[in-house]
């Protein structure tokens, strides 16, 4: 993580302390440094389970490059269509993210669950649990170190919050 990065890993304890409403919630992190730093400093005290599914998108030849650089040489590309050239396609962050979902719903069963991952993964995710078909990910905006809320209402998830930020 960057300095800014630090410092918004930083903020938010508090903030994720009321939503799990004081209990101690289950933590998972992408095994990734920076998820993994966020998940210590935004939960400490709380050991977090790595969980290599929710590494963010493999983006192959793209990995490194703007929107604008991939869109030279891809006029028209969509993450959430094409996939990475070299990289992952979208049915297999789909079949990741259903493969942490199942884990999910298998330990947390009743608690708080805090899921520290990455920007376009998280969309994904999100999208397979409020059971929306995954390019619907692309409509989902979520700025560093944000907080999407997704809550069983009646056996139903549903977003009740997106793109909170401790700041």
């Amino acid at each position: 993580l960057i300095e800014k990065g630090l410092r918004q890993a930083d903020r938010l304890p508090p903030l994720l302390a009321t939503l799990s409403e004081g209990a101690l919630p289950l933590v998972y992190t992408s095994p990734l440094q920076r998820s993994a730093e966020t998940a210590r400093r935004g939960v400490p005290g709380v050991e977090a389970t790595v969980v290599d599914a929710l590494a963010e998108y493999d983006y192959g030849a793209y990995e490194g490059l703007t929107a604008a650089e991939i869109d030279e040489r891809q006029p028209g590309w969509n993450l959430f269509q094409d996939g990475c050239p070299g990289g992952e396609s979208l049915q297999q962050v789909v079949a990741r993210c259903d493969g942490f979902i199942a884990k999910l719903e298998r330990t947390a069963a009743g608690r708080a669950a805090i899921v520290f991952t990455h920007g376009h993964l998280s969309r994904i995710l999100t999208t397979r649990l409020v059971g929306l078909h995954p390019q619907a990910a692309a409509v989902l905006q979520n700025d560093t170190a944000a907080v999407g809320i997704i809550s069983d209402k009646r056996g139903l998830y549903v977003i009740t919050g997106w793109n909170i930020r401790a700041d």
